[in-house]
């Protein structure tokens, strides 16, 4: 191997193992300038109040008001804000878990969708930030993964089924059907819903969330127990 070539192959194993740490990193501190910048700060800033308040002094008092603000906005208490709202994120969840928390959570519910502008965006937000942060709503909408042949015979995808079929086509038909989300990638909330009968699907044995890999990473990632994964030879010669 040349001088060239083993320099290549010895920088790009060295892209490999850092990569996936540095873009981990970048992401979390992009989150995190984030949320200081844009929740944060106002935070912070009530902190500086509070504290004038507290201590008598005058809001309007520049000189005092920028030695607190140099320490609590744009110093080490600048960090303050950040763990109040992770603290205040973890105690409304904790408090959407109880029964009264719940029936709060409605009324306020209630009250965005009688409002004329926001309920035009309120559940369409609602609906994407439930699927993409809670398994519950998750296993709700896909109660399982099958492969199945589309868009044509003898090309094999990954489905999530979401239902049982349109009763007016089941009925018709009198087969057993299946309503299948075919996802995109690397995007697999978006994609193409058809309605299949059963008997042309295949029962695959993946959690909602390993397909999910599997699709994002365009088949890169996939299940162990799938890897050598292969349709019988019995069920290929009926095709």
């Amino acid at each position: 191997m040349s001088i060239a070539k083993r320099c290549k192959s010895y920088f790009l194993r060295g892209l490999a193992v850092l990569l996936p740490a540095i873009v981990t990193i970048w992401i979390l501190v992009t989150v995190y300038r984030f949320i200081q910048e844009k929740i944060s700060v106002h935070i912070n800033w009530g902190l500086v109040r509070l504290t004038m308040v507290i201590k008598g002094i005058d809001w309007h008092d520049e000189i005092v008001r920028k030695v607190w603000s140099d320490f609590w906005v744009d110093g080490l208490g600048s960090i303050a804000g950040f763990i109040i709202a992770v603290v205040a994120v973890f105690m409304v969840g904790a408090l959407l878990a109880s029964v009264v928390g719940r029936a709060l959570w409605k009324l306020i519910e209630g009250f965005i969708m009688n409002t004329p502008i926001l309920r035009r965006i309120y559940p369409y937000v609602k609906q994407i930030t439930d699927f993409v942060l809670t398994q519950d709503q998750q296993k709700k909408l896909f109660s399982r993964v099958v492969a199945l042949e589309w868009p044509r015979k003898g090309v094999w995808s990954i489905g999530f089924v979401t239902g049982s079929g349109l009763k007016k086509v089941v009925d018709n038909v009198e087969k057993e059907f299946l309503t299948i989300l075919i996802p995109n990638s690397p995007m697999p909330v978006t994609g193409y819903v058809i309605m299949v009968p059963k008997e042309q699907t295949i029962a695959l044995d993946m959690t909602v969330e390993e397909a999910f890999r599997f699709t994002i990473s365009a088949g890169v990632i996939t299940p162990n127990n799938q890897q050598v994964a292969a349709l019988p030879k019995a069920e290929l010669e009926n095709k």
